[in-house]
């Protein structure tokens, strides 16, 4: 059978333009790529990118309070202006968006700007009506902000709003206690809004270290967000200009915007996936094997759209993985262990690979390697903020199964200690690592003694058996 092209791919975020490049550019296939939204998907257009150029933005008052401790008399912020900031913003996502589009097209891929659903398992449907068939097709479609499930949640705004305000609300409420809420929450404080936050739960940052969520629920705190914790939404109403919002204790508060930060659901309604035999989740996931391949042999799927591990490096590596195996004639998996991540929230960010404290306590023994501690630059201006460094070790094996960072710039640290960690690094070579003095990260290699020690419990009747 004769068709169009060897790969199609369906959506041009981070995964799908990295598959589609390396196949057409690196591996001489013909390759063509639909995008029904801006090049570069959500980490470009509508999150990571925009939203460290913020977190960046949002830390001037931090900063002059720091300055003032460091005898820079009368340091102010000043007022922010953020149509200046969003134009200036705006104009950086369209520079990397072009950059996208021109490396696609110089590695010779054909560029659908529209929508596109699968007909069959080899034919997809562009929104113009053009049917096109592919040997291979590549989903890629990512995710989209989830909402709660209650009245008037219409009335709230995602994620994806917080970079196209016309202005910043002068009140505002963040719902949720993920990374994405919390660095929202960050970046609109930062920025002069009186923000609320409010998670169900009793810690935010669910799925990091347990010691870093308390220190991290603490700093939201200490920079003035109303956090709120075990709190639940029941209901949106209009009231006027403003949103009037009930909580779960039936009282009642107004506020100028509401964001719901309340995860993130797989894209694939509408996208033809009852054409084929392609499996789902019970979440909408797709669902993939190793090798990225759904139970189609012609389709596959990489990114968030498969809700493995939802992150733009890992959908990038599943991306050039899948192109390299099916094109390339080098078969290669994307590894999902030991995948490195920050919550970039200010002063301090959370960082973390591996295992964590209590994945590695249920899994066996574990020794713990920590501390805490005020770093030189913010206690010399008279800050109380507090740093934590940690790691765990397999004390059969000496090796690190994992690293925790709670401090400034922590995210850059993470992805160094992540190397070793990688590689298989034992504590001993930590430890035979000289340190860089003074920085807080010296501490990695400094720690000695274990500060606590778990083991792995047996019961009675299964260690006699």
């Amino acid at each position: 059978m004769s068709f169009d092209y060897d790969l199609f791919v369906i959506g041009g975020g981070s995964g799908g333009v990295r598959a589609a490049r390396v196949a057409a550019g690196e591996h001489g296939a013909r390759v063509a790529l639909a995008e029904e939204s801006r090049m570069g998907g959500t980490c470009v257009i509508r999150g990571c990118v925009p939203k460290k150029l913020m977190i960046f933005a949002s830390q001037a008052g931090l900063l002059a309070d720091e300055m003032r401790g460091y005898g820079w008399d009368g340091a102010q912020a000043g007022r922010f202006d953020w149509e200046v900031f969003r134009h200036k913003m705006d104009a950086e996502l369209t520079r990397l968006e072009l950059i996208y589009t021109a490396n696609l097209t110089k590695a010779g891929v054909e560029i659908f700007h529209q929508r596109a659903t699968l007909v069959d398992h080899h034919t997809v449907a562009l929104a113009d009506g053009t049917r096109k068939t592919a040997k291979h097709i590549l989903i890629a479609v990512g995710g989209r902000p989830a909402l709660p499930g209650i009245p008037g949640e219409e009335l709230g705004l995602v994620s994806d709003d917080l970079f196209t305000m016309d202005s910043l609300p002068r009140r505002v409420l963040l719902v949720g206690g993920g990374y994405i809420a919390c660095e929202f929450a960050t970046i609109l404080a930062g920025l002069g809004c009186d923000t609320v936050q409010v998670y169900r739960g009793d810690a935010v940052l669910r799925g990091f270290d347990r010691q870093a969520r308390d220190m991290a629920t603490l700093q939201l705190s200490d920079i003035g967000i109303d956090l709120r914790l075990n709190v639940n939404l029941t209901g949106l109403e209009r009231n006027g200009d403003r949103i009037g919002v009930t909580f779960g204790d039936t009282s009642r508060e107004d506020f100028d915007a509401v964001f719901w930060a309340t995860g993130r659901a797989p894209y694939t309604a509408k996208l033809g996936l009852e054409n084929t035999g392609v499996h789902l989740r019970a979440n909408g996931a797709i669902a993939v094997d190793e090798w990225s391949q759904t139970a189609v042999p012609s389709i596959f799927a990489v990114g968030d759209v498969t809700d493995r591990v939802n992150l733009t490096p890992v959908a990038i590596r599943e991306g050039h993985a899948f192109a390299d195996t099916v094109f390339g004639g080098r078969a290669r998996k994307a590894s999902h262990v030991n995948v490195a991540s920050a919550a970039y929230l200010r002063p301090h960010e959370a960082a973390s690979v591996g295992l964590t404290e209590e994945q590695a306590q249920a899994r066996g023994d574990v020794d713990v390697y920590a501390t805490v501690f005020r770093p030189m630059r913010s206690m010399f201006a008279g800050s109380n903020a507090r740093v934590m460094m940690k790691l765990l070790v397999d004390p059969e094996t000496d090796r690190v199964l994992g690293c925790h960072i709670f401090g400034p710039d922590a995210g850059e640290m993470i992805q160094l200690a992540a190397i070793p960690i990688t590689m298989g690094a034992t504590k001993a070579d930590f430890d035979a690592t000289m340190a860089v003095h003074p920085t807080a990260a010296e501490e990695l290699v400094t720690m000695r003694q274990p500060v606590r020690r778990h083991r792995l419990e047996i019961p009675a009747q299964a260690a006699t058996a």
